[in-house]
This record gives structure tokens, C-alpha cells and sequence, in this order.
């Protein structure tokens, strides 16, 4: 059981925060307090046992406000729930509990999870449920009125991993955004933060924004998909300062040093707990001449290019799922296995600056990318002046140090 204290405050909206016993509290508050009744962590071999449950799994919090309302999700492959000890997805199990879902959004890489990065994916049907699916990718980023017309409540329920150029947080300001202009309430299904306990890295400056990088964040913000949400709609970032009517289903047992390992590949590219750990400092190689493993199995494990020096440790790129045409297709790459690395505790920059170091042509190590997924040119103009982490570190703490402010209006979890 979940107990929740909310005290009043000065937010010019409001949302709602709903425990597991069902009550829900209007907050009108700068800073939420959720007080829990913490169950007690053991651990067997080393694995993290406690009993987490997302916000999907704390249904009686939801079902009650569902009743007699027509829905809508967002959701994907990761949108997976327990109950009664049977793991299945939340789509079945609304439609078990004779919820009237009416639609299902989907993200970047499809309802069910096997696109490509940046692959278009085309409007469908599902073919377990028989419900229409609208893609939320491609050109139709924001559903349009049409596309919401009919629904009453829309759900969102997507598996984030923390990091600012993960394009689901992306998704969820355009949704949001739609939801508030066209009057319907947007529940979100919390979710933990794989990389929950770490803010790190440089903030987004606004003329670099971009559909990896739509707020002033830094790369790892260290927030769950509720909380972000609350921060767009504090913040006002929705276009024209609106806001949504926003409802924020907590995960129960969670805080966010704990290690959650996620049920299924929350993308194509993600295929573990070791590539989550990784993404957001081996994506910085997207916007280079450096492969990051996609057409192997060891994707965002490993990093290496033709242009690199030969060494032991080398790869070749082929097609798989997720990357059918992958960089490198056929060629030999050598660079670094990371397989082994111990899990990150911050966002680690010595591999992206020994790469270039090591790059016998530099010129043609940045691409244009780089400065979408950095959210500034500071960091390339640093790596090519020869800055040195230490000193590029310093030049991030006065921007990491205002978000940290402005995010503590925003979290729900210790």
C-alpha cells in the first residue's frame, strides 16, 4: 500500500497524482512531496528483487477513470504488465478489463518495436486486437485533430531510457501538445529511468533544437517519463506556453537509485541492460564517421570505423533487425569492445575524444548530426581545440546546475 501527502502550492496548473489506493488529490504545487511506505529490498545474487511496479501495474489508480470514456494509447513493444504473475501487454489488458480503446499511437520504430531508426513507419492495423494503429513518426510527429477525434482520455505508456535524444520524450511533448489544444486528458502510465540517478552533460541551447533534442536538458536528466512530462507542462514548453491537462500514474516501490532491468528492448538497437547503460555516451558517435555496432549484436556496445587504427578488436557491419542498411555494411571496423564496462555513473566522454584523437583524417569525423545530439557546438569546437574532459566538464556545471534547480519542482521519486 501506497500512502501519498501532497501539499498545496503556487503551479499554475494542475495535475493529478493518483496512488495505489485509488484517491486522487488536485496539487497545486511547485514541489510535489509523494511519501511511501518503502517495502523492503533483498537481493539473490546480486539482483535487484524488490517489487516495482510501473505505473501500468498500479491499475486500480487508472481503470476507475477509464469507465465510460473512449481511449486512445501510445505505447509500443515496451508497454508491458504483471498481473495476477502473467506477463502480457497493456493494450490485452485493457481490452480484458473492457476498457473502450478506440486507437493505438505508436513512436518511432512501431507498435511493435522492429523498425529502423528513422525509418517511416505507415498507419496499420493491429492484427492480435484489430485496432487501428496511427504512427506518431516520419511527418505526422503530433496527431492531428482528425486522428484524436472520438477520444476522451489518451494514455501514454512508453519505456524511456533517460537520455535527451531518445525520441520518446520527443513524443510525448507532441502528444501532450495535441491533447491541449484539443481538450483531452492525457494520462501517463509512469515508468522507472534506467539511467535515473544521473544529470549529466551539456544543456540544450534553443537553436539547436531539434526531434533529439526538444528542451533545454542535458543529455542524461535523470527524470522517469512522468516526471519530464510534469517539467514540459511546468515549464510551458508546449507551443504558446498552453498546457495539458496532465495525470501522472506513479510507479509503486521505486526510487531512483535502484537498478531496473528492463523486460524487453525498449528499441531494435537497445538489446540490453549494458547498451541502455552506454546509449547516451556511444550515441555522441551517430553524429560521426564511428560505428556504434548497428548491424551486429552488440549494438551500442562496441564502437569502431575502417578509419580507426587496426587493432585486436574489430567488427563487421551486416544487416539485421533495426538496421537493415547499416554504416559500414560489409566493412571491417576497428575500434573497442565495451561489453565488460562497469555500469555508468556518468556521461563518459574519453571514448568519443580518443576516436578522434585517433582518426588520421579529422576533418571528416564530425557530420552535421553531432551538433543535434550535443544541443551545442561547444562540444565539438572543444574536442577539436584539444580541450580536455576535465576543463569540458567545467564548462557544463553552471547550465547542469540551473536544470538541477528547475527539476526538483518535478520529481515525484527519492
Amino acid at each position: 500500500m501506497v500512502s501519498f501527502s501532497l501539499l498545496k502550492n503556487t503551479f499554475l496548473f494542475s495535475f493529478i497524482l493518483i496512488g495505489s489506493c485509488g484517491n486522487s488529490v488536485s496539487v497545486q504545487k511547485e514541489k510535489p512531496e509523494v511519501q511511501k511506505e518503502q517495502t523492503e529490498i533483498s537481493y539473490k545474487e546480486n539482483q535487484l528483487l524488490t517489487e516495482i511496479k510501473t505505473g501500468a501495474e498500479n491499475y486500480k489508480a487508472y481503470l476507475p477513470l477509464l469507465k465510460g470514456k473512449n481511449i486512445g494509447i501510445v505505447t509500443n513493444q515496451t508497454g508491458t504488465i504483471i498481473n495476477n504473475g502473467n506477463t502480457g501487454h497493456v493494450v490485452d489488458f485493457l481490452l480484458e478489463k473492457k476498457v473502450a480503446l478506440k486507437k493505438i499511437y505508436a513512436p518511432e520504430h512501431g507498435f511493435r518495436g522492429t523498425a529502423d531508426a528513422g525509418e517511416h513507419i505507415k498507419d496499420g492495423k493491429d492484427t492480435k486486437t484489430g485496432l487501428p494503429i496511427i504512427s506518431l513518426y516520419g511527418n505526422n510527429k503530433k496527431p492531428k485533430a482528425e486522428q484524436l477525434a472520438g477520444i476522451d482520455i489518451m494514455l501514454f505508456d512508453l519505456q524511456d531510457v533517460g537520455a535527451r535524444f531518445y525520441t520518446y520524450i520527443s513524443t510525448l511533448h507532441y502528444v501532450m501538445e495535441a491533447c491541449a489544444e484539443n481538450n483531452i486528458q492525457l494520462i501517463v502510465l509512469d515508468r522507472p529511468n534506467p539511467n535515473g540517478s544521473i544529470v549529466d552533460g551539456p544543456v540544450l541551447e534553443k537553436e539547436y533544437t531539434s526531434f533529439v533534442g526538444m528542451h533545454p536538458t542535458p543529455v542524461l536528466h535523470g527524470m522517469t517519463i512522468g516526471e519530464y512530462g510534469q517539467m514540459i507542462n511546468g515549464e510551458k514548453w508546449l507551443n504558446n506556453g498552453i498546457q495539458c491537462k496532465l495525470t501522472i500514474i506513479p510507479c509503486l516501490n521505486y526510487n531512483r537509485d535502484m537498478d531496473y532491468h528492463l523486460p524487453v528492448k525498449p528499441s531494435p538497437n537497445l538489446p540490453n541492460d549494458q547498451s541502455i547503460s552506454l546509449y547516451p555516451s556511444l550515441c555522441f558517435f551517430e553524429g560521426t564517421n564511428v560505428s556504434v555496432g548497428r548491424g551486429t549484436n552488440k549494438q551500442f556496445q562496441i564502437y569502431g570505423s575502417p578509419f580507426l587504427p587496426k587493432k585486436d578488436f574489430s567488427f563487421t557491419p551486416a544487416p539485421n533487425e533495426g538496421a537493415k542498411d547499416p554504416m559500414y555494411n560489409g566493412k571491417v571496423c576497428f575500434g573497442e569492445d565495451l561489453t565488460k564496462v562497469t555500469k555508468l555513473k556518468q556521461l563518459e566522454l574519453k571514448w568519443l575524444i580518443e576516436a578522434y584523437s585517433k582518426t588520421e583524417d579529422k576533418s571528416k569525423f564530425f557530420i552535421s548530426f553531432f551538433t543535434k545530439l550535443a544541443g551545442t557546438k561547444k562540444l565539438q569546437e572543444q574536442i577539436e581545440n584539444g580541450t580536455s574532459e576535465t576543463d569540458i566538464r567545467k564548462s557544463w556545471e553552471q547550465g547542469l546546475n540551473s536544470f538541477k534547480q528547475t527539476r526538483k519542482k518535478y520529481l515525484i521519486y527519492k
